[in-house]
């Protein structure tokens, strides 16, 4: 690897040998920054870099440079810390840089005039909720190589985290031997590993244990993986909650960090300031777990995340421009065939296929006021009981990177914490379910739901999901008040009936076929698809998120003359709200042929889709008496 420095293995010498000749002058500080931000725009430096997602911990060298994708879940307060300390050793006292550290070499003068206090802050971070097996598996493959840090040698390179989860959580059993290593599979049983990051149904909201360490605060039931204390230097102002990032940072695995295992530490050898520890012991365990289930990460570099689809380039680049060129070319052919799929799936309904695939590519683009513009929630009404909507659901999961079925039974209502809630004793957020990150499909299943009584955190939960999909906000609770917090998050709402939530639009389904066999219609569909045709699905859905969009004054003028003479023939028929539901599915219907500008067909074609759905909505009305 060609450097003048072993910067991935042992970037604190990088960074001790940059302060060491800066003579205490404060510019060595953005040189280190500079080095590492140029390392990383070599070509393929990215991969080079092991991840925390994909290697297990007790892999990876403690102090070496590591990646980390995540979604920022909370944001403790800062902090202060010893950036220039010196040594207790009289005979031999030097200054010691303490910038990306938690632990000295070797004691600190606490008396000594010449350290400088620094202020820095702690970001707890979880991998991204929801991310699809498949997203997991594609990037488990072309993760960095790593040889284990231990004195064993495996007979493999590395295992997915996942497989680690039980030894990872239990500190008591953290040797294994050589022959359990070179016994376990590289990915194990594919049908285990997707039993083992699926979500279970339910989620309670008894009070969770905020002193037990165990507790990774994810936000989905059921997810596997690390939690990371991220430390943070610079450009605090940049970072938000629930952004998902991608982090590169040195390691820290000290268990001296450990406040459960040392309580009784000595200070000297910690470069917080002795003076601050003024937590309560809540507060100690939550925000400073076991090192070893929750790693310390020295930020040295960020991304944000745009996607997290690992098919598609996710840095502005010249590769990605050439990529989305070539891509572009096919997007109908791709559309269509994509369409096909869809069709099969929803049991031959063209329609409702045509207005499934607008929905997976919409994306709340900007937002006037309070008014988020391009969501596109989609409510599937009519489908088949049974086991349709779980096989639905996985055939959606397939296709895109982040997703979460809820399923809304009375049960899960009624227990699920659905949104987060300020722990002021421990001094943390506690995740709910809608803790999202941007883009996640959200399924909500409510064929699900049966008769009964919902109780005041059933009737909260169906509030804040309403509140999702009419203004892309969560109101997190703060006991004493409440705070918004914008999402972008693409809700699918499956019910028997219209459903009894808000949605952008209803498509009551109409099966042309009635296989004798569900379950084994669906998965024929599937598997008749090759892998590189599904991959080609991923990529077209995530890419049509991204392109830009715009409408010529000419088109412009003439939506608005054609409105207008749609109001003089029924004005009680069309409304202003038909008009904005119209201009959202034109637009996602010229995005999803990979056309950037609204043509006058284009609109023709929204108009004339809109008009199908709305003659089959009142057809089902007339139907369905009772319904609304």
């Amino acid at each position: 690897m060609p450097s003048s420095h072993d910067w991935i293995n042992k970037p604190l010498g990088v960074v001790e040998a940059m302060f060491a000749q800066s003579n205490s002058n404060p510019e060595w500080e953005a040189k280190v920054l500079e080095y590492f931000k140029g390392q990383l725009k070599e070509k393929e430096s990215h991969s080079w870099v092991p991840s925390l997602n994909d290697v297990p911990l007790h892999y990876l060298k403690p102090n070496s440079l590591v990646k980390f994708r995540c979604l920022v879940q909370d944001m403790f307060d800062p902090e202060f810390y010893m950036g220039v300390y010196e040594t207790v050793d009289p005979s031999t006292k030097v200054l010691r840089c303490g910038k990306y550290k938690d632990v000295t070499e070797c004691g600190v003068d606490l008396n000594s005039r010449n350290t400088v206090t620094a202020e820095r802050q702690t970001f707890y971070c979880v991998p991204i909720p929801g991310e699809s097996p498949w997203a997991k598996e594609i990037s488990f493959l072309s993760a960095a190589r790593v040889v284990p840090s231990t004195s064993y040698v495996p007979s493999r390179q590395k295992r997915s985290y996942e497989e680690d989860d039980d030894m990872d959580t239990q500190p008591q059993k953290t040797k294994w031997s050589l022959t359990e290593l070179q016994s376990s599979s590289p990915h194990g049983n594919g049908d285990s590993k997707r039993q083992e990051t699926e979500a279970p149904s339910s989620q309670t909201t008894a009070p969770s244990d905020c002193s037990s360490h165990l507790d990774l605060n994810f936000p989905l039931p059921g997810e596997r993986g690390p939690a990371c204390l991220v430390k943070v230097y610079e450009g605090l102002d940049s970072f938000k909650l629930n952004d998902t990032l991608e982090i590169y940072g040195i390691l820290s695995v000290n268990p001296v960090l450990t406040v459960i295992v040392y309580p009784y530490r000595d200070p000297s050898l910690l470069l917080l300031n002795p003076t601050e520890s003024m937590e309560t012991p809540e507060e100690q365990r939550a925000h400073d777990p076991p090192a070893s289930l929750v790693p310390r990460l020295h930020m040295l570099y960020a991304r944000p995340l745009q996607h997290n689809n690992p098919l598609l380039p996710s840095a502005p680049t010249e590769d990605q421009s050439a990529f989305v060129s070539s891509f572009l070319v096919e997007m109908a052919s791709v559309r269509a065939e994509l369409l096909a799929y869809l069709t099969h799936v929803l049991l031959g309904d063209g329609l409702a296929a045509e207005y499934l695939l607008l929905h997976l590519i919409s994306n709340v683009y900007t937002r006037r006021d309070v008014l988020p513009l391009g969501k596109f929630t989609l409510n599937l009404s009519g489908c088949p009981l049974n086991s349709y909507t779980e096989r639905l659901y996985q055939i959606v999961q397939q296709l895109v990177p982040c997703s979460y079925r809820l399923s809304m039974s009375l049960h899960t209502m009624n227990s699920m914490r659905l949104v987060p809630k300020k722990d002021y004793v421990a001094n943390r957020l506690v995740s709910g379910a809608l803790q999202l990150a941007r883009n996640t499909s959200l399924f909500l299943d409510e064929t699900q739901l049966e008769q009964g009584q919902l109780d005041s955190s059933g009737v909260r939960n169906i509030t804040a999901l309403g509140n999702l999909i009419s203004w892309q906000k969560v109101d997190y609770d703060f006991s004493y008040h409440q705070m918004e917090f914008p999402c972008n998050i693409n809700v699918l709402v499956t019910s028997e009936g219209r459903s009894l939530l808000p949605s952008d639009c209803q498509v009551p389904l109409q099966p042309q076929v009635t296989p004798p066999n569900m379950e084994e219609y669906l998965t024929t569909i599937h598997m008749a698809q090759f892998t590189s045709q599904i991959n080609k699905f991923r990529v077209y859905l995530s890419l049509a998120r991204t392109l830009d969009y715009s409408i010529s004054d000419e088109v412009t003028k003439a939506v608005e003359d054609d409105f207008v003479d749609m109001r003089k023939d029924d004005p009680q028929s069309v409304t202003a709200e038909d008009l904005h539901r119209m201009l959202v599915v034109a637009r996602l219907l010229s995005l999803s042929l990979g056309q950037t500008t609204l043509s006058r067909d284009g609109w023709m074609r929204a108009k004339h889709i809109d008009m199908l759905r709305r003659s089959r909505t009142e057809q089902q009305k007339s139907l369905n008496g009772n319904e609304p």
